[in-house]
């Protein structure tokens, strides 16, 4: 049985953004969108650096700096600290510079757990120049958690993403 829930998200910095997430019986599913005044080219050069925007407070070792993407295959969305340790995120799968990066892997407490997820972003160009970001991320597999409480709680984590991501331009919507 899926159940969905819709409601718009918070806004970070005004930057508005629409969500929905999804849930049923073998995991969730979230997807995020905002629109920016920045060309398509402009926004996946800040997706691909997220020592840019990505909130330290959702990180291992508490520093933005430490966020690295390698935007080819098999690259990592990793995680340094200054005492050496190391966390890989996510891994690239997917890349298609200037509109598609999609990246496999469970995010945060959900790394822990028997999960697989896949998180996509997409660059849209809009009329004026502008550029439609959506995120759509989607976990499934054997989790200890309450689904039902676990993915709004997922979903206001990357949807902050997004919207810090959104903040570096001019959000349009």
């Amino acid at each position: 049985m899926t159940r969905p829930i819709l409601g718009v998200a918070l806004a970070v910095a005004a930057v508005p953004a629409q969500a929905e997430v999804t849930i049923s019986d073998t995991g969730f599913a979230t997807s995020n969108s905002a629109t920016v005044s920045a060309p398509p080219a402009e926004v996946w050069a800040a997706l691909v650096e997220p020592s840019r925007y990505w909130n330290p407070d959702h990180s291992w070792f508490g520093q933005a700096s430490g966020f690295s993407l390698d935007p080819v295959a098999g690259g990592c969305f990793c995680e340094t600290s200054d005492n050496g340790g190391s966390v890989e995120h996510l891994r690239v799968t997917m890349v298609q510079p200037g509109s598609m990066l999609r990246l496999a892997g469970a995010l945060g407490p959900l790394q822990g757990e028997g999960l697989a997820g896949s998180l996509t972003w997409q660059l849209e160009p809009e009329e004026g120049g502008g550029t439609r970001i959506t995120q759509a991320y989607s976990v499934g597999g054997h989790m200890q958690f309450d689904r039902e409480e676990l993915a709004p709680v997922v979903d206001g984590v990357v949807r902050e993403q997004l919207q810090r991501l959104a903040a570096l331009f001019d959000a349009t919507d």
